[in-house]
């Protein structure tokens, strides 16, 4: 048989070409296999095509990185309770595709729907009935399918039984969230932390939107970790070669310098005068007279921290963002500047009533005026006349210098974020006679309470501080400390001495008037103040209700322990109470409980157990505030209908009263909790509890903010 070569190139001549083609093919095979060969070996050796390296392609390609996310730090009250916290819920699905199965050919789909669901409603509060129409849609053919509010906020002690009953197609996302166990308490100081999506790395993290939260964000953040491992085609990780990592570091604590009982005092005092005048805006701090530290602060409006109701209304930090006029409070810097630059003799006399400087009118609140009377008397009947006479007597160069050493035109570097400086209109001299009772200047609350430590702290003026400490968690040390800090003497002690006296009189004499602010077993030393309010124009509002009440106090008088300081602006005042008597309500109960606290021996009296059913929650909170008892709200109802202490049973301050609303009751974080406190929390409520461990509460299977109803299942694992 002749070949294909032969039969195109026909007889010898067509064997000879033959051949020389197969030699030239053979040829040219060898050089495209030597050819080939060097280039395996260039790929081989150089690991690289087109500039990209297989190497570290092939790793990527197989190699996983799992991030190890950084827990966020807690913030702690002065005594290490926790206000905010770094905790983790989970939100469950179910995947419904058919064609989802693992490399084993197992169904990562939902297998047994009617099983599913049975399962899914012992552990959520979501009836077999509801899981099963959710997991039988009626439209379309969905990849997978979620469990609305029931499928959400699902704690890590419900994840794991749930994982245990291994259902196939039932799988878990994580959300990293924050925790404030108290709802409204110091919120626009402490702030909120939010969830942030990063577009670089396509992860999700908690990110400080106010107050501390945004203040020490850098250090609360933490950094998170990783690890690589590398996986064959089939999955599988080799074990060959050592995992690259880098180790997580969990944020920083931060320690504050706040007082929970007198925190939460203030915060129901504020909210039954809120609802009764209604103002604009409120706020109210509470600070240590020597040492400057901030044991209570709040302002109104202000929102809940775990449900963020109200924020909208409350993003701005009244201590230390917004500025006002602060009215005859200011006088008690116009009199310590007037007797320590030499200029006042209290028993020198004046016209009251009326004063013309530059052809301008300075009007007393009392129009009419008291006749011809004492300076003395006139600071305790909060006399502008009088103060703008010390200002003339001073000389306005004198009364700028003691304005800038009480600091009121420099914010105080509190370490809160926003703080604004003061301002002050002073070129005129009616204008510099106007800031001497506190009107053509605007200050800070913050600033306020930093020039009052000069009075009551001896002449020494030291900065308020919220924060006391920041502490690394993973060596326990501590890498900020904020003590003490001296920050001017303005005036001598021997001033301040004095101021305090005439702050005195305008409690105790018959006609100054603050005497609605006494407390009895205490001398208090107090200043009230009432200012015209900006019109927004260059004016000032008209109206009964277009005033800025405030109140200046510090107690004991004589050596002072505390300086609170409250605002309230533009209230609608009832027909049955003044200004001051609302202020009043506020100010005796949180001043008396903290002269209470600071006499307190080592052994505590035990107080009687008070009624508080049908009490209003807020009234309710308050009055056992006051008599220092713990106490934990169940609900977010406007009347109590339980407690779980019967009235009249003597308690100390370690005992907790678990008191119950009318409505919408929530699980409360019980982190800490003693095993008699838990059982307290069912009896009231009707959760059935059961235990593992001893010791104190460490986790909970219902998470914080739940709502709960009677015949919940509730585990608790104690450590």
């Amino acid at each position: 048989m002749r070949t294909f070569f032969e039969k195109i190139l026909g007889g010898r001549f067509g064997q000879k070409n033959t051949k020389t083609f197969g030699r030239w093919l053979f040829f040219l095979c060898i050089i495209v296999f030597v050819g080939l060969a060097m280039r395996f070996t260039v790929i081989a050796v150089g690991k690289n095509i087109k500039n990209v390296n297989l190497s570290k392609r092939s790793q990527q390609l197989y190699t996983q990185t799992q991030t190890v996310k950084a827990k966020r730090g807690d913030i702690y009250d002065a005594k290490g309770t926790p206000i905010a916290q770094d905790t983790s819920t989970y939100s469950i699905y179910a995947v419904l595709n058919k064609q989802q199965v693992d490399t084993n050919n197992k169904p990562l789909y939902v297998v047994n729907k009617k099983k599913t669901a049975k399962t899914l409603a012992k552990y959520l509060p979501i009836s077999e009935k509801k899981a099963l129409k959710i997991l039988n849609p009626k439209k379309g053919n969905p990849f997978q399918v979620e469990f609305g509010s029931a499928g959400n906020s699902i704690s890590l002690m419900t994840k794991k039984k749930i994982d245990a009953e291994k259902l196939p197609g039932i799988h878990f996302t994580q959300q990293q969230s924050r925790l404030y166990p108290n709802g409204s308490f110091a919120s626009n100081v402490v702030g909120v932390a939010l969830s942030q999506n990063n577009e670089k790395t396509g992860s999700t993290n908690l990110v400080g939107q106010m107050g501390l939260e945004q203040q020490y964000n850098n250090l609360l953040k933490g950094s998170d970790g990783y690890r690589d491992n590398q996986y064959d085609l089939y999955g599988y990780r080799l074990t060959q070669r050592k995992p690259k990592e880098k180790k997580v570091k969990n944020g920083a604590n931060v320690y504050t310098t706040i007082d929970s009982r007198l925190q939460t005092l203030l915060e129901s005092s504020m909210s039954s005068v809120y609802k009764q005048a209604n103002p604009k805006s409120m706020s109210a701090t509470l600070m240590n007279a020597k040492t400057g530290e901030i044991l209570a602060t709040t302002q109104r409006p202000t929102f809940n921290s775990t449900t963020l109701n109200g924020i909208d209304n409350a993003w701005s930090n009244k201590l230390v963002q917004d500025t006002y006029e602060p009215g005859s409070t200011m006088k008690i810097f116009t009199l310590a500047s007037a007797i320590d630059s030499g200029h006042y003799n209290g028993k020198d006399t004046y016209q009251s009533g009326k004063y013309s400087i530059d052809g301008k009118i300075v009007p007393d609140w009392n129009t009419k005026g008291w006749g011809t009377i004492t300076y003395n008397k006139g600071f305790a009947l909060s006399s502008n006349v009088a103060m703008a006479h010390l200002e003339q007597n001073m000389g306005a160069k004198t009364w700028k210098k003691y304005i800038n050493k009480f600091h009121f035109l420099d914010n105080t570097n509190s370490g809160l974020p926003g703080e604004t400086d003061g301002k002050i209109q002073f070129t005129y001299p009616i204008e510099q006679a106007d800031t001497s009772f506190g009107q053509g200047i605007e200050v800070t609350a913050m600033q306020m309470l930093q020039g009052l430590t000069a009075v009551s702290n001896d002449g020494t003026m030291v900065q308020p501080h919220v924060v006391s400490k920041v502490v690394d968690p993973n060596t326990g040390k501590t890498i900020k400390s904020y003590g003490t800090k001296t920050v001017g003497k303005p005036i001598s002690a021997k001033t301040a001495k004095k101021v305090r006296k005439h702050m005195e009189d305008v409690v105790y004499k018959k006609y100054g008037i603050g005497s609605d602010y006494k407390i009895k077993g205490y001398k208090i030393a107090a200043k009230t103040g009432t200012a015209q309010v900006s019109n927004g124009y260059g004016g000032y509002a008209n109206g009964d209700d277009s005033y800025l009440y405030s109140v200046a106090g510090m107690a004991p008088a004589k050596d002072p322990k505390y300086v609170l300081y409250i605002t309230m602006k533009q209230p609608t005042l009832p027909a049955t109470k003044t200004a001051t008597q609302l202020l009043s309500e506020i100010f005796k109960p949180v001043m008396t409980r903290a002269l209470q606290d600071s006499n307190t021996a080592s052994t505590v009296e035990k107080e009687k157990m008070p009624s508080v059913v049908y009490k209003t929650t807020d009234d309710a909170k308050s009055d056992l505030a006051s008599k220092g008892i713990t106490t934990t709200v169940i609900g977010q109802g406007s009347t109590i209908v339980k407690q779980s202490i019967k009235a009249g049973t003597k308690v100390d301050d370690k005992q907790r009263a678990i008191i119950l609303t009318n409505d919408n009751l929530t699980m409360p974080r019980i982190y800490g909790w003693t095993k008699d406190e838990i059982e307290a929390l069912a009896k009231i409520t009707g959760l059935k509890v059961t235990y593992k461990g001893s010791g104190y509460a460490d986790a909970q299977s219902i998470t914080a903010g739940k709502t709960i109803t009677d015949g919940d299942k509730l585990t608790v694992d104690l450590e």
